[in-house]
């Protein structure tokens, strides 16, 4: 467990990508073993403790401490109202998406996609 506070706390939600500043605590699930044949088993353990303790947790969580098949909802409910803004920031700097392999945040749609000439 990772305590959220100090100068975490006074900076607000909207004033970086990471908006869940109101939360205490952050939790990493770790299952680690240098034996590569327990991996499978390590595996569901985690995602196991992870489905016990899920109901508990808020909506989003810290991206970085996620595991990669968390889904597209879970990484937005985790930028909150800045999933907007940030989608739009990775339109301009990555449309084709190239920083991918994280859990993404996809370009925004441009906003003449979709339209048609008068």
């Amino acid at each position: 467990l990772y305590p959220i506070d100090g100068a975490v706390r006074r900076v607000g939600k909207n004033e970086t990508a990471w908006n869940a500043r109101d939360a205490t605590w952050s939790m990493v699930i770790a299952a680690i073993d240098p034996d590569p044949g327990k991996a499978a088993d390590l595996t569901k353990w985690a995602k196991n403790y992870w489905a016990s303790i899920h109901p508990h947790n808020g909506e989003g969580g810290y991206v970085n401490f996620m595991m990669e098949d968390e889904g597209e909802a879970r990484v937005q409910a985790s930028y909150g109202a800045n999933y907007e803004r940030l989608s739009k920031v990775k339109r301009i700097y990555d449309p084709l998406n190239v920083f991918r392999v994280n859990q993404n945040i996809k370009p925004a749609a441009s906003e003449m996609q979709g339209r048609t000439a008068a």
